[in-house]
């Protein structure tokens, strides 16, 4: 019996038949503005409840909000995958800036429904929240409140989200363009190629040093070409969000991404000091590794380099069973789902131009369905992200049984869930080597995620905190936010780099995602949150997935700090637990650090 082959390219026409030409979609867009134009009357005439009795007309707006997001939310992430997938959609484009402006009405309408329950009286509003209809809604409609008390007058909030949709935002929206446009032909393996970014970065796994030194340089100079329009970019954006803290008068940039993760600065400052503490292992990694490349520091382009000639590929439809069989050893549920998402075809995962760099997740919720984006090249790199990608998906199936409110989790928890799904497979692929060079490159692969955790994210952060920090004084020219850049990557690599990318920022969409703050710090959290999880999924084998399941259902409805309390009983605004979580990568390092030594 042959084994099903999946289709590299996602089914969108499942949801809007004609991509972005669709008239099922014009239609939708069309339904879309109805439902807002009726959501912003019932808004108008909404009025500050007074008495348990008005639980019923809250409860219903609700459900209108509710409504009205799915549909938009639905259509924003199907165009979001038509411009992922071309880049030169210009149709999508347009459409895109539509619903831009559609989510800056409803969010003026979210606004005035906050304010208006923000002035609640305080024995009605705990009356109201014990009530049937509200009080497994309690945690978020008290977020609601909460969040008000720190924001500006409605008026003014209004106009910041009126002014942000051709301000603020449009600058990320300009950064996709200009990344879209990038072209760079490069001679790989003898034939001359034109390659889109993304593909590019695929080559610093390249075997050859050649092609990856060549590609590394090439990108450099067209971002150090386009550079002065990067700076913008990001000055704009940050000076944006400068100016709308000032007003409201938040005296830190990281109160808004804090508040977004449902994190303390406790737990953040606990993470990244545990962290620093333990960060030798991983520069003698980064030391041996580059003299297994013949040089004495490590190079930026070499970073992903193969330590092996034997480095393993999997063609697509051999990474895909691997994952799903890796994934049945941890539970049926996990294992189910992502081989309907093969089945189904809900992967974009074809090699080709014209497609953005790098991987998500998106959810379309009127459907119950997951799209996943990456680039697909066979390195076990492109299997882990995969298995990333799947993990994200996961966490939104976790979640069907609850309360639409209550499914909106921060991006700590969903990395956690994404990272997750990423280590059973990163795990099981070192465990099933075959040789010890094949082991060397697993290991060395595990050890690439460890590294970027805890090194490179911690230069993004940095870069970051600095970069806000001077912008509060002024435009940050191009050739600051290279230094800047340099500099954070050799502290942040424990100055085990000969040479950096001074043109990170340039070239990371993160910096560049308007409606993320901080893009950074999450990912390191979700990474070492969910190697606690993981060491108790292997305690208690695969009846461990429904109690994981759980947990995951509680990602919205808790602050991170309960979350772990509750489900790990631990405090993780100590260091203690962070460094746990260290300690487990350290021991991938010592595994390496011996093999190379045997190998030597």
């Amino acid at each position: 019996m042959s084994k099903k082959m999946y289709s590299e390219v996602w089914d969108l026409d499942v949801f809007f038949k004609g991509g972005s030409e669709s008239i099922e979609l014009r239609t939708h867009l069309d339904e879309v503005k109805k439902k807002i134009d009726a959501l912003e009357k019932t808004s108008t005439s909404f009025e500050v409840p007074t008495a348990r009795d008005a639980s019923k007309e809250i409860a219903d707006l609700i459900e209108q909000i509710k409504d009205s997001t799915l549909n938009m939310s639905q259509a924003g992430a199907v165009i979001g995958c038509f411009l992922a997938a071309d880049t030169t959609d210009k149709k999508a484009l347009i459409l895109q800036g539509e619903v831009g402006s559609l989510r800056a009405r409803f969010s003026t309408v979210m606004l005035k429904v906050q304010q208006t329950l923000a002035k609640v009286e305080e024995n009605t509003w705990h009356d109201l929240m014990e009530s049937s209809e509200l009080k497994e809604l309690s945690f978020v409609l008290n977020e609601w409140r909460e969040e008000v008390e720190l924001k500006l007058s409605e008026e003014e909030e209004s106009l910041i989200t009126s002014l942000s949709v051709d301000g603020y935002h449009g600058w990320g929206s300009l950064y996709d363009l200009l990344v879209g446009s990038i072209k760079i032909r490069l001679v790989v393996d003898g034939k001359e190629k034109e390659l889109s970014v993304g593909q590019a970065n695929n080559l610093s796994s390249h075997a050859s040093a050649d092609v990856r030194k060549m590609s590394f340089e090439a990108l450099e100079e067209v971002w150090e070409e386009k550079e002065d329009f990067f700076a913008t970019a990001l000055n704009r954006i940050a000076g944006f969000r400068l100016a709308v803290y000032e007003k409201r008068g938040w005296d830190s940039v990281l109160k808004e991404p804090l508040l977004r993760n449902r994190m303390s600065e406790d737990t953040l400052d606990a993470m990244w000091g545990a962290i620093g503490a333990n960060k030798g292992p991983f520069v003698e990694y980064l030391t041996v590794k580059a003299k297994m490349l013949g040089t004495e520091k490590m190079n930026w382009y070499d970073m992903d380099a193969p330590v092996t000639a034997s480095t393993k590929k999997m063609e697509y439809q051999e990474g895909a069973e691997f994952i799903l069989k890796q994934f049945g050893e941890f539970g049926p549920e996990l294992e189910a789902f992502s081989r309907k998402a093969f089945e189904d075809s809900w992967i974009e995962a074809e090699d080709r131009p014209n497609k953005r760099p790098g991987g998500f997740c998106t959810g379309m919720p009127m459907s119950e369905q997951s799209r996943i984006f990456m680039t697909y090249s066979g390195s076990m790199s492109n299997v882990a992200t995969l298995a990333h990608e799947l993990g994200h998906a996961f966490h939104s199936y976790a979640l069907r049984p609850v309360h639409w409110m209550n499914r909106q989790y921060a991006m700590g928890v969903a990395e956690t869930a994404s990272t997750f799904a990423e280590m059973i497979v990163a795990d099981a692929a070192v465990k099933a080597a075959e040789t010890a060079d094949e082991k060397l490159a697993l290991l060395e692969d595990k050890i690439q995620r460890s590294v970027a955790f805890f090194m490179n994210i911690h230069a993004r952060f940095l870069f970051e905190t600095r970069f806000y920090e001077e912008r509060k004084n002024g435009i940050v020219p191009a050739t600051r936010l290279n230094e800047l850049m340099s500099e954070a990557q050799q502290e942040a690599y424990g100055d085990a780099l000969d040479t950096t990318h001074p043109h990170f920022w340039a070239s990371k969409l993160h910096f560049y995602i308007t409606g993320v703050q901080f893009y950074n710090f999450p990912y390191t959290f979700g990474y070492l949150f969910s190697l606690s999880i993981y060491a108790k999924a292997l305690e208690e084998g695969q009846g461990f997935e429904e109690k994981y399941m759980a947990l995951l259902r509680d990602t919205a409805v808790m602050s991170v700090e309960d979350l772990a309390m509750k489900h790990l009983g631990e405090d993780i605004t100590k260091q203690e637990f962070w460094a746990k979580g260290v300690a487990l990568c350290v021991k991938d390092v010592e595994e390496f650090l011996e093999l190379t030594s045997v190998k030597g």
